[in-house]
């Protein structure tokens, strides 16, 4: 009786085995155009004040696999979509003396999560082409959540608010150097993804 039993339990097992790695797999999210915004903070005349703007426009992917604790992000930024909230100042950004984006009209970055805690990533490190530049650049998750979509059933919601800095010389925007501008910007990213059902 129990040579019967056996093979029945095995491949009982294996059954469960198969489905929790299934369950386990990677998932793709799509990243919400109305609830993603890149920010930035820069300096103006050394100290004098501080001008602050976004981008209304990007788009791009997570791929995470929560039970591995992996995960990749690929966003993918509308220079043109730059926004100060004063046309003369988005004008000047458009320009061939910062972000030229008449000759580079996006901007890319692709990074990895990673240094999980609790469940969750706590950092994307990656690269970040801009300005027809590739430097590495570190984003810090001071927040990560995910929860069931409450209005697309089935589908899963994440969203984190990120932080970096960079220096904007290195991407080849100079304007104001000589004047003493502080060439670090920090970067203030809210992101929300929806999982592909």
């Amino acid at each position: 009786m129990l040579h019967r039993f056996v093979p029945r339990a095995l491949c009982a097992a294996m059954l469960a085995l198969g489905a929790v790695q299934a369950s386990a797999a990677p998932v793709t999210y799509t990243l919400a155009p109305t609830h993603t915004f890149p920010s930035f903070e820069a300096d103006h005349m050394g100290g004098v004040s501080v001008w602050r703007g976004k981008f209304n426009k990007s788009s791009g992917q997570v791929v995470l696999d929560k039970a591995a604790q992996t995960g990749s992000v690929e966003v993918t930024i509308d220079m043109n979509s730059i926004d100060y909230g004063l046309d003369i100042m988005n004008d000047k950004a458009r320009s061939a003396e910062l972000f030229d984006t008449a000759k580079y009209p996006t901007a890319v970055f692709k990074g990895q999560l990673a240094q999980w805690v609790d469940g969750k990533p706590t950092t994307v490190p990656g690269i970040l082409t801009m300005r027809g530049v590739t430097r590495p650049i570190t984003l810090k998750l001071q927040s990560f959540k995910c929860i069931a979509h409450p209005m697309l059933k089935g589908a899963e919601l994440c969203g984190a608010d990120a932080l970096a800095t960079l220096q904007r010389d290195e991407f080849g925007m100079d304007a104001g150097k000589d004047w003493g501008f502080d060439m670090g910007v920090t970067l203030r990213i809210q992101v929300e993804g929806v999982s592909q059902r």
